[in-house]
């Protein structure tokens, strides 16, 4: 990744503006990533806490590229059918019953049963060609003529046996479909896989791709984040929504929030044409960033002295 419009290599920094301008701010780590990436052609496996910008880093890479998002969300029981391709077994039981009626014609001056039936046979192949054929999303990504951006979004949360059968897309770039044979990839998609680290991935699977942790940003990241996403919000105010967010993730919570919720809490404040944090302002608001009663009595509770913290 990193393209100018004449296809030559940028640098990281290049890449990291690039990444900004479609609204996506990179830390060095994230931007030397995705730059490495398109040098060594390999797809990225992200990993970190839930909302700290795993999907939004495919769907930056996409604007940023002019390539289309390709999106393969993962589940426990996913399987090649519904990731790969399937049978259009409608339009092929349609077209049995075209050749059904003209099974007369077909057999026209054919010698005997053994004549008849391989002239019929003549015509099995045609109802496992790729007419018949339904891609889904891997396949789809292989297909694109000028390229795509593959995101295969949460794979921890499928099956270790889909898991596996993801290697020779990751490797090769291809895929194996019986009735067919092996399909290449016209253009070599670029590959972002997410995981929330519910489960371990497996070795092979790490040794294909480049590795990225994304954690939660610390204050300074997150309010150039704020800067870029929520451009209205002063600077004064941003550092004080900043500061009481980072304390939030410091407590004991069943979900602290994501820098998603950030942002949502940074626009909410505006809309509220609020010019400084206080404490009613918060406890008003807090349901933006918390998402558990728990946890927001357990912030409430020490509310206060955060938001003086936070206001100085």
């Amino acid at each position: 990744m990193g393209l100018d419009d004449n296809g030559a290599c940028k640098t990281v920094e290049a890449v990291r503006r690039g990444f900004e301008g479609v609204g996506y701010v990179c830390s060095p780590r994230i931007a030397t990533t995705l730059y490495l990436a398109h040098h060594l052609q390999k797809p990225i496996l992200v990993e970190g806490p839930a909302g700290v910008g795993k999907t939004e880093l495919a769907k930056a890479a996409a604007a940023y590229l002019k390539k289309p998002l390709i999106r393969l969300q993962c589940y426990e029981g996913l399987d090649e059918s519904k990731a790969l391709y399937e049978w259009k077994y409608g339009k092929q039981l349609l077209y049995t019953q075209i050749l059904k009626d003209k099974l007369n014609d077909l057999i026209e001056g054919t010698e005997g049963l053994a004549d008849a039936m391989a002239r019929v046979h003549q015509y099995d192949d045609i109802f496992f060609s790729e007419r018949f054929l339904a891609p889904r999303p891997l396949l789809l990504a292989l297909q694109e003529k000028e390229g795509a951006v593959l995101l295969v979004d949460e794979v921890d949360r499928s099956d270790p046996e889909f898991e596996a059968f993801l290697l020779e897309v990751l490797s090769d770039f291809q895929v194996s479909v019986p009735e067919l044979g092996t399909i290449h990839a016209v253009s070599r998609p670029y590959v972002f896989l997410t995981s929330n680290n519910t489960r371990e991935m497996s070795e092979a699977l790490k040794r294909r791709c480049l590795h990225l942790y994304i954690p939660f940003p610390d204050a300074r990241l997150e309010q150039e984040i704020i800067r870029v996403r929520a451009p209205d919000v002063p600077d004064r105010l941003s550092a004080q929504l900043v500061a009481f967010v980072q304390q939030l993730r410091e407590l004991d919570l069943k979900k602290v929030p994501s820098v998603s919720e950030t942002i949502d809490w940074a626009r909410v404040i505006m809309i509220l044409h609020a010019q400084d944090l206080d404490p009613d302002l918060i406890r008003d608001t807090l349901n933006i960033l918390l998402k558990s009663e728990a946890d927001i009595a357990a912030a409430e509770a020490q509310l206060t002295e955060m938001a003086r913290k936070a206001m100085r």
